[in-house]
């Protein structure tokens, strides 16, 4: 199927569209990666060395969507939005680990580095969800075997998720959205590309700034994500035009 005879949208989001909502970004000079080194809480090896420490990281970070003053914003809204009145199909895939999309009203949704709010068990491999806190001593209530809980989260060197299915949309979309992304994350950081090569897909970039990737984008909104993402979608569906 080609871009001009359908109007799938596959819409990427990444920290940028989380930040008004009181979430700190990786990236930014003041963000997660500037405070702790990744290596310390981000990879496999990480885990293997000392589960202790990384479990205390993510559970932090679970406390504050859990406990926190964290709230969907007016993006993750318009979004949600946007996949109730668009006369087409609206995938989010986001690289974002938070619940916020989820709690806007978005379904049609790939948490391609995983979810905050979910366990995975290093022994049978189930998923559960897991909004408490997390240790080394949880036992898996699939299998019943102890020590193997760890976020469900992808660590750097791990592959993402669902990326069969991410490819698939983009190689069908008319439109392509991308929402608060730095651009030089791979493989979210080639969507873009792919979706021009497929199906010659319109290719619009939402950020507070240009992103890396900004000259591959045929159009571009800068601003606030609580003000560009609502704008363009209340275009979008007044219009009922991708491109």
């Amino acid at each position: 199927m080609s871009a001009e005879t359908n109007n799938a949208i596959v819409v990427l989001t990444g920290a940028g569209i989380s930040k008004e909502s009181g979430l700190d970004t990786f990236r930014d000079a003041d963000g997660i990666w500037a405070k702790v080194r990744l290596e310390e809480v981000a990879t496999p090896e990480a885990f293997a060395r000392d589960p202790e420490g990384v479990h205390e990281f993510y559970n932090s970070r679970r406390r504050k969507l859990r406990e926190g003053d964290v709230r969907p914003n007016a993006a993750h809204a318009a979004l949600a939005r946007l996949e109730a009145e668009w006369p087409g199909s609206v995938l989010i895939v986001t690289q974002n680990v938070d619940n916020l999309h989820e709690r806007a009203g978005s379904k049609n949704l790939i948490h391609m580095h995983g979810e905050h709010v979910k366990a995975r068990c290093a022994h049978c491999g189930v998923t559960l969800v897991w909004e408490c806190d997390m240790s080394r001593d949880d036992v898996c209530a699939d299998c019943g075997r102890p020590g193997g809980m760890r976020p469900h989260i992808v660590w750097f060197g791990e592959m993402p998720l669902q990326m069969e299915r991410i490819f698939a949309a983009l190689e069908t979309c008319a439109l392509f959205v991308s929402i608060g992304t730095s651009g030089n994350v791979y493989p979210a950081a080639g969507f873009v590309q792919h979706a021009r090569l497929s199906t010659n897909a319109h290719t619009v970039e939402l950020n507070l700034e240009p992103s890396e990737s900004a000259t591959l984008f045929a159009e571009s909104h800068y601003g606030p994500a609580t003000e560009v993402v609502p704008g363009y979608v209340e275009r979008l569906l007044e219009t009922g035009q991708v491109n």
